[in-house]
């Protein structure tokens, strides 16, 4: 299943300059997987020592977060997107 990956201009020298990279999975796990082997480099910058998720990083499938959905285990079904967004904070 093919699933169109989102990636936000700060992780875009990871993807080689591209906005949107295509990558085959069931869940969220796998679609993240399939990214960091297709470009190196994503699981260092999303996931934390125990292979959660960095506090700092929201990922979407569709419009739902997956933070209120099942996580990494989230499904995610052929032609859906996810989106990769980076925290934003200041002052």
């Amino acid at each position: 299943m093919s699933v169109t990956v989102r990636i936000p201009t700060t992780l875009r020298p990871l993807s080689g300059g591209v906005s949107t990279v295509q990558v085959e999975g069931a869940t969220l796990a796998e679609v993240l997987k399939g990214l960091n082997a297709a470009h190196p480099g994503f699981s260092d910058r999303l996931f934390d020592s125990e292979g959660n998720l960095h506090k700092f990083v929201n990922v979407f499938v569709a419009d739902d977060d997956v933070r209120y959905m099942q996580g990494l285990d989230t499904k995610i079904a052929s032609g859906q997107t996810v989106s990769i967004i980076p925290a934003v904070a200041g002052g």
